[in-house]
């Protein structure tokens, strides 16, 4: 049975069938996903134990006699009350204090103190510490249950906002599987056989249908076809392919069915290998060290200095007793309530903020450092671009006007499902043109189409129509060529009655996003497999820097990494598989939302809209969410600063010592200072219209 089809001269057909759901071939599928597992995994574990430590930390507090002396309160007269705090607490440190201590083993190895090494230090000390107050071993101004269980709740809340800020929800190498299809049909003989991709061999001829994807790599033996490589290459055209040319996996041809003959499967294919750049980019790209971190270094050798000083002069002036109490108190204040929640509250809400505004965070470091991209490479296609083909202009001869030539083109092409056809549709449809009724449709493969429209013979097509009815072009399609625009002409009959220009249309906010980059001293580049004309086309409509024109995926990453060897911070902005590997390298790659599941997956930020302006968006959250971060750990390191040396007795020969209940309270209120300073960042407006009008009236230092 043979399959209607209609082909223009760029090789676009309409199709009556359609291909079956993508999958997830076994050749293509990836084993290492550690990584996105370990993320969902360490999510529920801290929110688990922060709940079940929230629970047990109720009665801890409530049973503490420093706490209940603090607030003012009695307990009762109960002979097992005291073991309360000691058993739960003791429960509180093994079970809740966990993931600290082994957070701190860890740095200690890697002769790395941070984070965990303080956090462990301090509970540690509260911990042997309040054991000996019960014991009656050390003084009872050392009972620290209380302190301790506080402490364990709000780190592990810390930790939990930062992880679940870290968890990645989507695999970029199972998303570049889903492009291949479930099934091939493999010809054998006479008959056709359907198998999978991965049985597929080097030599095996296979049949792709209209609509369906290429199942590996392989040259074309019969038929001709435009084929949608969009999702590889770039291209926003769809590019005729017939006998003898190449065709990869994952591609579509979108009307003639074909018969190829396999040259690569598996991991040998285009695909795969752009797996591989996928995962070795994401391996290589470098990290900057948290600052959280690098401040509690800072503050363990702080603490651990002070407590010695304190223990020290203390004993030398005769009083050995109370060296051990404010040693142990200089210990436990040091310890960063406010500092563990400095970062990971502030990107909590920075990405609900940006999240609110259309722009999705997946990696918090991505966050970090769009501060200091000073170069913006954006891809092209479906980017800069609308991604799909437009009318851009109408040529009407002599007696036809635009609208005319339009409406009768629109006519004949009203049956078609192709992506030109739609577009010329479209126009005609957005200039609301009388567009009369067709009939006896018919189309010829890299010609063109016919229709008869209000008894008339219309044909629209390209070079091949001309040729094959013997008429010149117009002498506006050598121009229009200059600007890489497709060119289709309308005949009625053999008579050149007009010609239109089709392109991928720049969106209207393309313009403004450059410039608003330019005011702040941000290069621009664009990137494109599209062939040089076309781009450079678009790079001088819209004023761009510099333009990398032509360039295969592999390429792509290469030109990234090219551009971060210039010393320089490179942010990537694209939505398609090719632009996955670039993504990746990138210092923060940036998908379109509206884009492919492998290139959302290759990126640490999604624009929910395809608005580029939305870099702008981005890049003022995350300095603002950088001033917070700043002020935050300047409150919660300087409260360390003042608090250790108080309560390690400097003003004792005055007769000031800080007691443990007032650092107890400080401690809190720099908690509630820190979490209400991050909860400004709600306030800021990161519309893009509002970004972009401040950056052109004089933006606010960053």
């Amino acid at each position: 049975m043979s399959i209607p089809h209609h082909t223009h001269p760029e090789g676009h057909t309409d199709i009556e069938t359609t291909a079956g759901p993508a999958g997830s071939p076994d050749h293509m599928t990836h084993s290492d996903h550690g990584g996105h597992a370990g993320h969902a995994d360490h999510v529920a574990v801290f929110r688990r134990l922060f709940w079940i430590m929230t629970a047990l930390a109720v009665p801890v507090v409530l049973t503490s006699e420093m706490f209940a002396h603090l607030v003012g309160y009695h307990l009762p007269a109960l002979g097992w009350l005291p073991w309360v705090s000691p058993i739960l607490g003791t429960v509180m440190y093994v079970w809740g204090g966990r993931p600290f201590l082994t957070g701190a083993v860890d740095e200690i190895r890697r002769r790395q103190p941070g984070m965990m090494l303080l956090i462990a230090l301090a509970i540690t000390v509260a911990f042997l510490a309040s054991w000996g107050a019960t014991l009656d071993v050390l003084a009872d101004e050392l009972d620290f249950w209380w302190e301790l269980a506080l402490l364990v709740v709000i780190m592990l809340l810390g930790h939990w906002i930062e992880m679940r800020s870290l968890a990645r929800t989507t695999s970029a190498l199972d998303s570049l599987a889903t492009l291949l299809p479930d099934t091939a049909e493999r010809v054998d003989g006479d008959r056709v056989e359907v198998v999978a991709p991965s049985d597929l061999r080097v030599d095996d001829v296979v049949v792709v249908r209209p609509g369906a994807a290429v199942p590996a790599d392989g040259t074309i033996i019969e038929g001709s076809s435009g084929v949608d490589e969009s999702m590889v290459t770039g291209e926003s055209r769809a590019v005729h392919r017939g006998p003898g040319d190449r065709v990869v996996a994952g591609t579509v041809a979108t009307d003639s069915g074909l018969r190829v003959r396999v040259t690569a499967t598996g991991d040998d294919t285009a695909l795969a290998g752009i797996a591989r750049l996928v995962s070795d980019a994401q391996t290589s790209s470098t990290r900057a060290q948290r600052i959280a971190d690098v401040a509690a270094g800072w503050l363990f050798w702080f603490a651990l200095s002070a407590a010695v000083i304190t223990a020290i002069v203390w004993t030398v002036v005769g009083m050995p007793d109370d060296a051990v109490i404010r040693a142990i108190t200089v210990l436990v204040i040091a310890c960063p309530h406010a500092l563990g929640l400095a970062i990971p509250l502030v990107v909590a809400i920075a990405t609900e903020r940006a999240a609110r505004g259309g722009v999705l965070i997946k990696d918090r470091l991505a966050l970090e450092t769009m501060r200091t991209v000073d170069t913006v490479l954006f891809d092209k296609t479906g980017t800069l671009t609308e991604g799909a083909p437009t009318v851009i202009a109408v040529e009407g001869t002599a007696g036809h006007n635009a609208d005319e030539v339009l409406a009768v083109a629109a006519a004949a092409e009203a049956d078609s499902e192709h992506p030109l056809a739609q577009a010329i549709t479209r126009a005609a449809t957005e200039r609301d043109l009388d567009v009369p009724a067709a009939a006896g449709f018919s189309s010829s493969p890299a010609v063109g189409v016919t229709a008869t429209v209000a008894g008339r013979t219309i044909r629209v097509g390209g070079p091949h129509l001309l040729t094959e009815r013997d008429v010149p072009e117009l002498p506006i399609a050598e121009s229009w060529r200059g600007d890489g625009a497709t060119i289709l002409h309308v005949l009625d009959g053999d008579e050149v009655i007009g010609a239109l220009e089709l392109a991928d249309a720049v969106r209207p906010e393309s313009r403004e996003a450059i410039d608003a980059l330019h005011d702040r001293g941000v290069e621009v580049v664009m990137i494109t497999g599209d062939a040089e004309a076309v781009a450079e086309s678009v790079a001088a409509e819209l004023g761009i820097d510099r333009v990398y024109a032509g360039v295969r995926p592999a390429d792509k990453e290469a030109k990234v990494a090219e551009l971060q060897q210039e010393g320089r911070r490179v942010a990537m902005v694209g939505d398609g598989v090719n632009d996955a590997p670039g993504l990746a390298r990138a210092d923060v790659g940036i998908a379109i939302g509206a884009g492919t599941d492998v290139a959302i997956a290759s990126a640490g930020v999604i624009l929910a809209s395809s608005d580029p302006r939305s870099v702008l968006s981005l890049i003022e959250l995350s300095h603002a969410a950088f001033r917070k971060m700043k002020q935050n750990l300047w409150w919660a390191a300087g409260y360390n600063l003042v608090s250790v040396p108080l309560a390690a007795g400097v003003l004792a020969p005055i007769g000031f010592i800080l007691p443990m209940s007032v650092g107890a309270i400080l401690m809190s209120v720099s908690t509630l200072v820190v979490a209400a300073n991050a909860q400004l960042l709600r306030r800021l407006d990161l519309s893009p219209e509002h970004v972009v009008e401040r950056d052109g009236h004089g933006r606010r230092a960053g």
